[in-house]
């Protein structure tokens, strides 16, 4: 079995924001051939993009995934996103749930369907904190590490909540 390593950005700000990272952390713990093995702590993140719109509950998933191409775990994680509910009726709208593969071992791949690694992870601090704080060396696939994506952006963190300007 080939065993890789994926992470994957979760982001939610409709409803009850932390029981739907918890629910969705189940749905994919539950999947065939995959394990979380890290969860970051839950970030709460100003809107970017849409500002009209209430905080995001943020999260980072360090998982291992057995057995599986990228494009087949993604068409998973959007499977879970549409059986919790999400609907994609406004960019950078409110959701439920979003799952965004962030890094999948040291693919590179850029098709019309998906792209890793994530194209705007590293101008975002709601997945760079996270993301540093459960593999505080991980790399890009081009081995540069990403903490130094972190200092390049101007944000505020107090606490477990975060402002990027």
């Amino acid at each position: 079995m080939k065993t890789q390593i994926a992470y994957i950005s979760l982001g939610s700000n409709l409803g009850d924001t932390n029981k739907n990272l918890s629910n969705a952390c189940d749905h994919i713990e539950n999947l065939h051939n995959t394990k979380i093995l890290k969860k970051s702590s839950i970030y709460l993140t100003e809107p970017q993009g849409l500002k009209d719109q209430p905080w995001f509950a943020n999260q980072v998933l360090k998982v291992k995934v057995q057995d599986m191409e990228p494009i087949t775990f993604l068409h998973k994680l959007l499977k879970i996103e549409i059986f919790m509910g999400r609907k994609r009726n406004t960019r950078w709208g409110p959701r439920i749930i979003d799952l965004d593969l962030i890094l999948f071992e040291d693919k590179i791949i850029n098709t019309k369907e998906l792209t890793l690694p994530h194209p705007r992870m590293i101008k975002r601090a709601f997945v760079l904190v996270p993301l540093l704080e459960i593999s505080p060396d991980v790399k890009l696939p081009s081995g540069e590490e990403v903490k130094k994506y972190l200092q390049k952006i101007n944000f505020v963190q107090k606490d477990n909540k975060l402002w990027q300007k």
